[in-house]
């Protein structure tokens, strides 16, 4: 398939246009700069650049290109996001999350593109209840910290219209690994060596991972076989924070996270930040799982901490073993285990 890709030199572009590339399909990837093109050539794709926000742009560029399949990857964070002004932070990307996506729609229909898989979120915007992980039937928090609410609009914009447009929403858990806050260069692990980000109250606050690796794998899974709807891509252990930040900190072998009382998070990071820390919940891969035959080569957040940070093939450290084999491209995944892990799901 001739496969469009919109933010295709993001953080999870970079991961899934190789191994589209590896898979035999052809990618175009739309990036907003001229100078990112040679980085698309080297991964063995070609370019076209335009601005997610410019609706003349998208249509001239997906029109020219006539793809089989419509790939929309575009966010606009660019480091670590303040807890007290989460909106703000994410302003950008929530527009890429309503008007980048109406824009790309229009193209697709106008070029009469029917298959369509969007980048959204699923993890602290379910319903903060219950114990039991999240499943894509569960609503969404009806009652938001004020600071995410306009956040969790353009969420909910994004899936409204791709789904009415018969196209699939995967609501990826919190990225880690190469590219991300949480990369052996990455701003959160910096705060994690600095202890900086503490425990807040009780630590309950149930977070959601995945691997940026994994999450190219299920994308492809869902442009090769995925059926209208809404997904979770999600690891097997979803974890309270008491449980992950912990064994993060030992990963890196940096000294344990402080605890602070929750009056005092709520001084430094606002509710937005009591409630990632003490009230949200994890989400389901069942569907993902048993549908798609998808399994995530990191089954565990456990072991991409201690693995899957660097962005070099391989691993946290030398010894190490690489999931990998040497002639694969620039990704933590081999083609042999994107096989494996997509199309032998009994393995």
């Amino acid at each position: 398939m001739k496969v469009f890709v919109a933010g295709a030199t993001g953080a999870v572009g970079k991961r899934l246009v190789p191994l589209l590339v590896a898979r035999g399909h052809e990618v175009v990837g739309m990036t907003t700069s001229a100078e990112k093109i040679q980085a698309l050539q080297a991964m063995g794709a070609s370019g076209v650049v335009a601005n997610g926000l410019d609706r003349d742009s998208v249509l001239r560029a997906v029109t020219l290109t006539q793809p089989d399949v419509i790939v929309h990857q575009m966010t606009g964070l660019t480091g670590a996001s303040s807890f007290k002004e989460f909106d703000k932070e994410f302003a950008l990307t929530n527009r890429l999350r309503t008007e980048g996506t109406d824009n790309l729609l229009a193209a697709a229909k106008a070029a009469g593109v029917t298959r369509f898989i969007a980048q959204s979120y699923g993890s602290w915007n379910y319903a903060r209840t219950g114990t039991a992980l999240k499943s894509e039937q569960d609503t969404m928090d009806p009652t938001p910290p004020a600071n995410q609410r306009e956040s969790l609009a353009a969420i909910r914009h994004l899936e409204d219209a791709v789904v009415a447009a018969g196209g699939i929403a995967l609501r990826y858990a919190n990225f880690y690994g190469p590219g991300t806050g949480f990369a052996l260069d990455g701003d959160l692990v910096e705060l994690v060596r600095k202890r900086r980000l503490p425990i807040v109250g009780d630590g309950a606050g149930v977070w959601s991972f995945i691997h940026m690796d994994d999450a190219a794998t299920a994308t492809i899974a869902a442009i090769e076989r995925g059926e209208p709807g809404i997904y979770n891509v999600v690891d097997d252990e979803p974890a309270p924070v008491a449980v992950w930040l912990p064994e993060l900190a030992k990963a890196l072998d940096a000294k344990p996270p402080r605890r602070v009382p929750v009056w005092l998070g709520r001084l430094a990071t606002g509710e937005v930040g009591v409630s990632m820390m003490t009230k949200i919940r994890g989400t389901s891969n069942a569907k993902i799982k048993r549908d798609l035959g998808w399994r995530p080569f990191y089954a565990s957040w456990r072991d991409g901490f201690r693995t899957g940070l660097s962005g070099a093939c391989g691993a946290n450290d030398e010894h190490a073993p690489s999931p990998r084999d040497e002639a694969t491209g620039p990704c933590e995944v081999s083609i042999t285990e994107v096989s494996k892990h997509q199309e032998n799901p009994a393995d």
